[in-house]
């Protein structure tokens, strides 16, 4: 995989996918890489469109620093390998904490971002926790709390997609897991989401931590125009567990877009 440098020194590794004109640029969400996307890759036809899809630091092929692991700076690295790549504008699809570095980012810079589509996204609210179970996410850094996770949020995700979560989670140190964890956990800056203009889809499911409300309250109706599609038979893993229905969406939004 090609790399960039950040801002502050970290190498970021990507993928590109297609040649089209107009650029898709996926997120991924906490304790997981970029190939939780490979269903959606191998789907969705590319003609017309070019598909970016990064390892946000922490994980996949990127670097592990230190620091840095929060909704800020990642959407700071995702929008500078944007401007690397010279892209000015873009569409956004994010999953899960991706769903919410691509609130940022559009709220952020609204001139760059011709639509998003949000899968079971963390609204700009962030999601309290109690407790036992905040501990629980904080100190998913081993491959059994992060299979209790994966059980929890799941209702449809099969052996191997399973494996394949945890193998790309495996990798990803502790501190990247906790920092990140508090970051999207706490987030608070829905007020920021009136300045997005972007035409926005969110994305929900039988999901048992983001039910369809949930999504409608936080992050469909502070968002101007934005539309709610619901994905029944899906957990949190929209994407992976119902690959067929979850590209179908995403290519009659971008249809829309023209």
């Amino acid at each position: 995989m090609p790399t960039m440098t950040t801002s502050d020194r970290t190498q970021i590794a990507y993928r590109v996918l297609g040649e089209g004109p107009r650029t898709i640029l996926a997120i991924h969400g906490w304790m997981v890489s970029s190939t939780v996307y490979d269903e959606l890759a191998e789907r969705l036809d590319l003609g017309g469109y070019r598909l970016v899809i990064p390892d946000l630091r922490g994980s996949g092929e990127s670097d592990r620093p230190e620091s840095g692991y929060t909704v800020e700076r990642y959407a700071a690295d995702v929008a500078e390998l944007m401007d690397v790549l010279g892209d000015r504008s873009f569409v956004l699809i994010g999953h899960s904490m991706g769903g919410a570095i691509a609130q940022w980012i559009a709220a952020a810079t609204p001139e760059r971002v011709a639509g998003q589509v949000l899968l079971c996204p963390v609204p700009a609210s962030g999601i309290p926790f109690p407790p036992d179970a905040a501990a629980l996410f904080r100190g998913a850094d081993n491959r059994e709390s992060k299979a209790t996770i994966l059980g929890m949020a799941c209702t449809n995700l099969s052996e191997a997609a399973r494996e394949r979560i945890l193998g790309a989670g495996a990798s990803i140190p502790s501190k990247c897991i906790a920092e990140a964890f508090e970051s999207w956990s706490s987030l608070s800056f829905t007020e920021r989401l009136k300045a997005v203009t972007a035409r926005t889809l969110v994305v929900a499911t039988d999901d048992p931590f983001m039910p369809p409300a949930f999504l409608r309250q936080t992050v469909v109706d502070p968002i101007a125009g934005a539309r709610l599609a619901v994905i029944r038979g899906a957990g949190h893993y929209v994407q992976v567990e119902r690959p067929d229905e979850t590209v179908a969406v995403v290519s009659g939004f971008l249809a829309g877009l023209g």
